[in-house]
């Protein structure tokens, strides 16, 4: 038999479930399955920025166009280079179907990029890819509408590198996050999936 101390506790216990149970019965019945809806997905948004070639960009400059976004710095040794190839590899792959589909890639060290410092960098890539730059201010704002995470991290003689969020972003014709783009894959699979969006 349950002792006084633990009777009300299991008195209570069933009563909340009982109430969940009930509640839940009336959203099912009220609502209905297919009324239950996923949130829209809050990633990317508005951002202000200057290109490569020192022109103010925004999110309005790719209306119309699905686009891939990539976040990272000219100093990177490793990541950026190999994801900027890749995606570079894809828009060859699209021969001329990259004129209908853009590239952006996003700096996270506004302090040593400057838009003559990416237009440099991205000559060794596809010339579908975008460079951007802004203010500290303008920067972390980019990166706050995609969700992105970035720190400067302090190296040797005084010297620093950038630790951030590594994700190509898929974005449609509207401007709306799709999902994060997988480019381990061959160039041609990954250049059809990236035609479904135009």
């Amino acid at each position: 038999m349950p002792s006084r101390i633990t009777r009300p506790a299991l008195v209570l216990a069933a009563f909340v479930a009982g109430l969940v149970a009930c509640f839940g019965a009336v959203l099912w019945l009220t609502r209905g399955p297919a009324a239950i809806s996923v949130p829209q997905s809050t990633v990317g948004g508005p951002f202000q920025l200057t290109d490569q070639d020192g022109k103010p960009i925004s999110d309005d400059s790719f209306r119309g166009k699905p686009f891939l976004v990539f976040f990272g710095f000219t100093h990177c040794p490793d990541i950026c280079p190999t994801t900027l190839f890749e995606v570079s590899e894809v828009m060859r792959a699209l021969g001329p179907d990259a004129d209908r589909t853009a590239a952006l890639f996003i700096s996270v060290d506004p302090e040593r990029d400057t838009p003559a410092k990416l237009k440099d960098y991205l000559s060794s890539f596809d010339p579908h890819l975008r460079g951007a730059t802004g203010s500290p201010e303008t920067i972390a704002a980019a990166a706050k509408t995609y969700r992105v995470y970035y720190k400067k991290v302090p190296t040797e003689k005084d010297d620093y590198t950038m630790d951030h969020t590594a994700i190509v972003y898929l974005m449609d014709k509207n401007g709306r996050f799709v999902a994060p783009f997988n480019l381990r894959r061959p160039p041609e699979q990954a250049a059809a999936d990236l035609r479904k969006y135009f």
